[in-house]
């Protein structure tokens, strides 16, 4: 396959500028705007009691946690029609939110938020590739916000919040491996990947396909081992953004 020119001229191994802006809305318990190069995503973390009812019909002594993504329709370079207006959301929305779901409720222990119901809400403002990654890592930083609140408001006994959790696309071109693609490196690499780990290391997503072209294990196994590096660095990221070192 042809060689990729990277944006900005990165390296393979870099990702994109990282800019996150806290407490963007004056309602929600949490929230976040947080931009991967062009890539823009509006993060909201809201506190509620209204429980799935699947829990009180098992029983479960837990809260829960759920999300919710949308693209605004001129977050792409030609108008999308918005979504919802027929009653329903595309099948790839319904993908992208419960994989933001899946990843973030890695990130709390439900038990130590029993009658509580956390809702995620990610809005991507401008797409240019990665948005469901850095839809994950806005929102994190957005839910430890509100399980702050949570404490502060004597909502919880103990803080529910557990780790950090971050993600990060990578493509495969000719063997090599692309940290972070925009648009443009996504539409024409031969693989790609959406990698979401825990900070302490754990899978929680590995999402690999060979859209155009197949791949070694060697090739596999340096994906795996760039994307952890991302993965740590982007957590300190968010910890920075929060204040913590």
């Amino acid at each position: 396959m042809p060689s990729i020119v990277r944006s900005e001229n990165r390296a393979n191994t870099e990702y994109r500028q990282i800019k996150i802006t806290r407490n963007c809305n004056i309602w929600a318990e949490g929230s976040v705007l947080i931009e991967f190069g062009r890539t823009k995503v509006l993060c909201t973390a809201t506190v509620g009691n209204k429980l799935p009812p699947f829990i009180k019909e098992q029983k479960l002594n837990h809260g829960w946690l759920t999300a919710e993504y949308n693209m605004l329709p001129r977050a792409t370079n030609t108008r999308n029609s918005r979504e919802g207006r027929k009653g329903s959301v595309s099948g790839r929305t319904m993908e992208i939110q419960r994989l933001i779901g899946r990843a973030l409720r890695n990130a709390v222990d439900l038990e130590k938020m029993p009658e509580v119901v956390i809702t995620i809400d990610c809005d991507v403002i401008q797409a240019d590739g990665g948005t469901r990654t850095t839809a994950i890592n806005g929102a994190c930083i957005a839910l430890y916000d509100a399980c702050q609140y949570l404490v502060k408001n004597n909502l919880v006994a103990e803080n529910p919040f557990k780790e950090f959790v971050a993600a990060i696309s990578l493509g495969i071109n000719d063997e090599e491996v692309l940290v972070d693609l925009d648009y443009a490196e996504d539409s024409n690499i031969g693989a790609d990947c959406n990698l979401v780990m825990s900070e302490s290391a754990k899978l929680i997503e590995f999402q690999l396909s060979a859209e155009k072209q197949s791949f070694t294990k060697a090739t596999l196994d340096r994906v795996y081992d760039l994307g952890q590096e991302s993965i740590a660095k982007i957590v300190t990221e968010q910890k920075r953004s929060l204040g913590i070192e």
